[in-house]
């Protein structure tokens, strides 16, 4: 829990110098940058390894990201000193919403029984956005177990449109009556 604290922590202050220096979408494709260049589990585990030396890890790390906004290198060597560089995705992650809500973006997680075509998705996109108040982007996944219909996470609301959990309550209503 605290690494996740930790990590709104570095996002919001990642973001408000993005805000301040007008870079945002340049922090954004730093952050990526970062956290491509450390999901290679060897390359990971050099940089948390107590064997080698703070410096060792900055080089090689310079050297594996090449040009990048010299902040967003102080960033990285920050967490590495740490020994937090495994939190950057976690940052990068919550950059992004806190990007997103600034430009009236809300991601929705939306899960259907079977996959939506692109017509169905941008159907689905703006219904959701009227509902929140915002431009919806989705992240979609597919579960059989609902059976059919659609849930959908966005705003703080929980939309729950599922065959099985209208039969759940089908269920509770019929068995209550007896």
């Amino acid at each position: 829990m605290a690494k996740k604290a930790d990590a709104r922590r570095y996002a919001q202050a990642v973001f408000e110098i993005a805000q301040e220096k007008k870079e945002l979408d340049r922090w954004q494709a730093d952050l990526q940058k970062i956290v491509a260049a450390i999901s290679d589990a060897t390359f990971l585990a050099a940089l948390d390894s107590p064997k080698i030396k703070v410096e060792d890890k900055a080089r090689f790390l310079r050297e594996r990201l090449g040009k990048i906004n010299p902040l967003a290198l102080n960033l990285a060597y920050l967490l590495i000193t740490k020994s937090s560089i495994g939190i950057i995705k976690e940052i990068a992650a919550e950059y992004l919403r806190l990007l997103d809500s600034y430009r009236g973006v809300e991601t929705a997680e939306v899960t259907t029984a079977v996959p939506l075509d692109t017509e169905e998705q941008k159907e689905l996109a703006a219904r959701l956005g009227v509902l929140v108040g915002a431009k919806v982007e989705m992240k979609t996944k597919v579960d059989p177990e609902i059976l059919g219909g659609v849930i959908a996470r966005a705003g703080g609301k929980l939309l729950d449109g599922s065959t099985r959990s209208k039969l759940e309550a089908l269920k509770k209503e019929l068995g209550g009556k007896n």
